[in-house]
């Protein structure tokens, strides 16, 4: 997935020119370079920093089976299955270890390798973001010092349908990076860069939630058919 190719990153990085310059302090050795980017001057020694943000919400309508949907999303985080053994791995009986297929941002390919924690709550629960990694060529692997991620995910069914025949099943997710930039991209306006970065972020959630949703349906049904081996389902699509 490749919203920008490498040759639309290098017509962008050739399209923006500036004038470099120095200034000095008369009081000690040190140089401050700024440089003036479409008009306006930005002191580099702070390293400018992007914002990335999606929110994708997924809703499905559950047929309950003889076993209640509700009686399936307040079972204890140590008794959920990890739905996709290719993608997830257990690490304790609330916190898992996520690896998100590969995608490409500009010219970079990105792994993204995500610690996250599920919290019980009255109406299901929610899937919260400890850590991310980044895994990549050397240039990807250097931003993970250089980023922070946030993540929730609220997984809920409907209470005022308890005793429905079809339930509905709502997952409701914010992602959030902010990043330095890279100095290879400095000279794009950080506006076109957070917008690609967001576009990045939204075309993940609307690819992984509908799997993730899909795949959380069939284990319930499992569950609710008698099947209490809590065995993953999945095959490696999340």
């Amino acid at each position: 997935m490749a919203l920008l190719s490498s040759t639309s990153s290098s017509s962008l990085l050739t399209n923006f020119h500036y004038i470099s310059s120095l200034q000095y302090n008369n009081n000690t050795r040190f140089v401050s370079p700024k440089c003036k980017l479409l008009g306006i001057t930005a002191d580099l020694s702070v390293p400018p920093k992007a914002r990335f943000i999606a929110r994708r919400k997924e809703s499905l309508s559950v047929k309950q089976l003889q076993r209640p949907l509700m009686d399936y999303m307040s079972l204890p985080a140590s008794q959920y299955s990890v739905l996709d053994a290719e993608r997830i791995e257990r690490v304790d009986d609330n916190t898992f270890s996520c690896y998100v297929y590969k995608f490409k941002f500009f010219a970079f390919e990105v792994c993204p390798v995500l610690l996250v924690r599920v919290e019980e709550q009255p109406d299901g629960c929610c899937i919260k973001l400890l850590s991310c990694k980044l895994e990549g060529s050397p240039i990807v692997v250097a931003q993970n010092d250089k980023f922070d991620a946030s993540m929730v995910n609220k997984i809920s069914y409907d209470s005022k349908r308890r005793d429905s025949a079809l339930q509905q099943l709502t997952s409701d997710a914010v992602i959030e990076v902010n990043i330095e930039i890279p100095f290879a991209f400095r000279a794009i306006p950080v506006q076109a860069i957070e917008s690609t970065g967001s576009q990045v972020l939204d075309q993940i959630l609307r690819i992984m939630l509908p799997r993730f949703m899909a795949q959380l349906v069939k284990d319930y049904q499992a569950w609710a058919s008698g099947d209490t081996s809590r065995q993953p389902l999945g095959t490696g699509q999340i």
